[in-house]
């Protein structure tokens, strides 16, 4: 299937799916507006419309497409869902990196057409991650399509390390009971392998944490193989990162600590001991929130 074609699936099983949770309104916007709100071209937009047609969604009345019924699943190509979950994943990392590159910064506005063009997906991949950033109160809308970076207080760091230290302190004890040939044993040892090398080149790639400090969490969280808790993770972790980048007076410094922790953490988790996995862990969340709080702090007062 060529790529152009590849692009028309996708883009009719979102806006089937938008359709289906009430999104669109009818009479449908103009073409020029459905193309930009799916970041696709008005001949696009025709393929699609013209699709719909056909499977009797929409109707013609005069210049303008109104929905007859509700589309289901049956309206759309199953086999462009991988795809749709392969955007998601692209423009996850894609966001990922511009917050550890400060390509974002607090009170910056951006917009999702913006970032989608940017990522190389559809603005709906974009509008749909972007909305999970809102709920958490990450970021505030500006006007439609548009949002700007929040500054956060004290009280919101502990709010989020408290439920941090919830999801992380009930997944180790849960990655400390999988059993000896569960593959996460492997990746623990190699994660340990791959922090002290970077412990011990860390010179100018102190940027290079954050990536691992990632996958250090996320390997902890998939011990409970609960899809919940890596949706929650993936956005503290954004929100985290965030606010570490914004302060760069100690970043070097705080990251080799962080390194430092972990290692404790995972040569505990390999040795199986317990308790000493559950203390450092949770020493190591009380160390992040408190660098967190140092740099929300800080950043309020420049700011004012």
């Amino acid at each position: 299937m060529g790529r152009s074609k590849n692009l028309r699936h996708n883009v009719i099983n979102q806006f089937i799916d938008d359709m289906a949770h009430g999104y669109i309104p009818s009479p449908l916007p103009s073409q020029s507006a459905l193309a930009e709100m799916y970041s696709v071209s008005r001949t696009t937009v025709r393929h699609i419309l013209n699709h719909l047609h056909q499977c009797g969604v929409i109707t013609q009345v005069g210049n303008e497409y109104v929905i007859v019924r509700k589309p289901d699943h049956n309206d759309g190509f199953a086999c462009t869902s991988a795809l749709m979950s392969e955007q998601n994943k692209v423009f996850e990392q894609f966001f990922f990196t511009m917050i550890n590159q400060r390509q974002l910064l607090l009170g910056e506005t951006f917009s999702e057409l913006q970032l989608a063009r940017a990522a190389g997906v559809s603005s709906m991949t974009a509008r749909k991650y972007i909305s999970k950033l809102w709920c958490y109160n990450f970021i505030q809308s500006e006007k439609r399509g548009q949002w700007s970076m929040k500054q956060f207080d004290q009280s919101y760091a502990e709010q989020l390390f408290e439920l941090r230290e919830m999801l992380e302190t009930h997944s180790i004890k849960h990655f400390l009971k999988l059993p000896d040939n569960d593959p996460r044993w492997l990746q623990a040892k190699t994660m340990l392998e791959r922090h002290r090398m970077l412990r011990d080149n860390i010179g100018s790639s102190f940027r290079m944490f954050s990536q691992l400090d990632r996958e250090f969490h996320a390997l902890l969280l998939s011990a409970t193989d609960n899809s919940f808790f890596d949706h929650s993770f993936e956005i503290i972790s954004v929100i985290f990162h965030f606010h570490m980048q914004c302060d760069e007076s100690d970043l070097k410094q705080r990251n080799i600590i962080a390194i430092d922790e972990h290692m404790t953490i995972l040569c505990a988790l390999i040795c199986r001991s317990n308790l000493d996995a559950i203390i450092t862990l949770r020493s190591h969340l009380n160390s992040a929130k408190q660098s967190m709080i140092r740099s929300i702090n800080k950043n309020k007062r420049f700011s004012h």
